[in-house]
C-alpha cells in the first residue's frame, strides 16, 4: 500500500522522483499540454478536521486535473466527530473511495487510518508534521537555486510540525539547515536525535543572525498555529522576526518562503513578504502540483 505519511518514510530518490515529476506537471499545465490521467475513474476522500485553504483546493483541483473526483468531508460530515473509531472509519472509506487525504490533529489518528485503511492514506497535516507542504517547498528550492544538496536553509521561530518536516527533508536531501528560535521552543528530541544520526545538518541556535547568516532560503511560519495557546509567544519570537534587516544577512540571492496564511507586521514585514525575495506565491501555487505528484505516486502501481 502506497501511503504517503512522512518524509523520512522515503529514500531520496523516491522523493527526487516526485519532486521531478511535479516540475514536469507545473511545465505541461504552464505550455498547454494535455496531461495523463492517472486518477481517472478514482474517488479521493478528503477530510478535515482542521480548516484549509491552500490544501484543500490544491488538492481539489489537483485529483480533477488528473481525472478523478475529489470528496471533501469535514469531521461533522463523519461518525467521526461522534465518536466512531478511525479504525472503522478506515475500513468502511476503504469499501467506498480509492484513497483518502487527512488533515487532522493527532498524528495517531493518521497512523491509525493508515495502519486500518485497505487505500493509499496521505498526510495532509498534523500536529507532527506537514510533509505536502515541504514538496512544494522543496520544488521552490529547486526552480530558484537547483540541486537541493549543498542548499542553506534558515528556518526562524517555533519548531513545529512544518519544522518537523524541514528536518527530514535536511536529512533526506542534504541541505544544511538552521533552526533559530527559542531553545523552549525546539523541535522534538527524539527526531533531532534520528537526523543526527542520519547524517542530517542540522544546526539549533537562538542567535537570529547566526541562523540567517549568507542563508539561501529563509523560512518562517505563524507564531501561533491552530490549537496551540497563545501564551508569551508574541513576546518569545518577535526576535526572530523576518524584516528587511535580517533578509539582508541572508546571501545576495536569498528567498523567503512562508506555508502561509501569513500574519504581516508578526512573524515577516509586509516588506519582506510582498518584496522582491519573496517566493511565498511561487510555493503556495507548487502545492497544486507537487501533491499531484504525490498523488500519481500513490497509483502507481495499484
Amino acid at each position: 500500500m502506497r501511503h504517503f505519511l512522512d518524509l523520512k518514510d522515503f529514500s531520496t530518490e523516491a522523493l527526487q522522483a516526485m519532486l521531478d515529476d511535479g516540475l514536469r506537471m507545473k511545465a505541461a499545465k504552464k505550455s498547454g499540454e494535455v496531461l495523463e490521467l492517472p486518477l481517472s475513474g478514482k474517488t479521493v476522500a478528503m477530510i478535515f478536521e482542521k480548516p484549509s485553504t491552500r490544501t484543500r483546493i490544491s488538492f481539489e483541483v489537483g485529483i480533477k486535473q488528473l481525472g478523478g473526483t475529489p470528496l471533501a468531508l469535514s469531521s461533522t460530515d463523519l461518525q467521526l466527530g461522534r465518536g466512531e473509531s478511525v479504525e472503522d472509519t478506515a475500513r468502511v472509506l476503504s469499501r467506498y473511495v480509492d484513497a483518502i487525504i487527512i488533515r487532522c490533529y493527532k498524528h495517531d489518528t493518521l497512523l491509525t487510518l493508515a495502519k486500518n485503511a485497505t487505500v493509499p492514506v496521505i498526510n495532509a497535516l498534523t500536529q507532527r508534521s506537514h510533509p505536502c507542504q515541504l514538496m512544494a517547498d522543496l520544488m521552490t528550492m529547486i526552480e530558484y537555486h537547483g540541486t537541493l544538496t549543498g542548499q542553506t536553509v534558515a528556518w526562524l521561530g517555533d519548531g513545529n510540525n512544518v519544522a518537523v518536516s524541514w528536518i527530514e527533508a535536511a536529512v533526506r536531501f542534504g541541505f544544511q539547515l538552521r533552526i533559530g528560535g527559542p531553545k523552549s521552543y525546539a523541535p522534538p528530541t527524539d527526531l533531532l536525535t534520528w537526523a543526527r544520526a542520519n547524517g542530517g545538518d542540522v544546526i539549533l541556535t537562538n542567535d537570529v543572525y547566526i541562523a540567517i547568516d549568507k542563508v539561501q532560503t529563509v523560512v518562517t511560519d505563524v507564531w501561533v498555529s491552530m490549537g496551540t495557546d497563545e501564551g508569551s509567544r508574541r513576546v518569545d519570537f518577535k526576535p526572530y522576526q523576518v524584516n528587511a534587516k535580517l533578509m539582508n544577512a541572508a546571501a545576495d540571492d536569498a528567498i523567503f518562503m512562508h506555508c502561509l496564511p501569513a500574519w504581516r507586521g508578526l512573524e515577516v514585514t509586509a516588506e519582506v513578504i510582498d518584496g522582491p525575495q519573496s517566493a511565498v506565491f511561487d510555493e503556495a501555487e507548487n502545492r497544486l502540483h507537487a501533491q499531484k505528484a504525490v498523488l500519481a505516486w500513490c497509483f502507481a502501481d495499484n
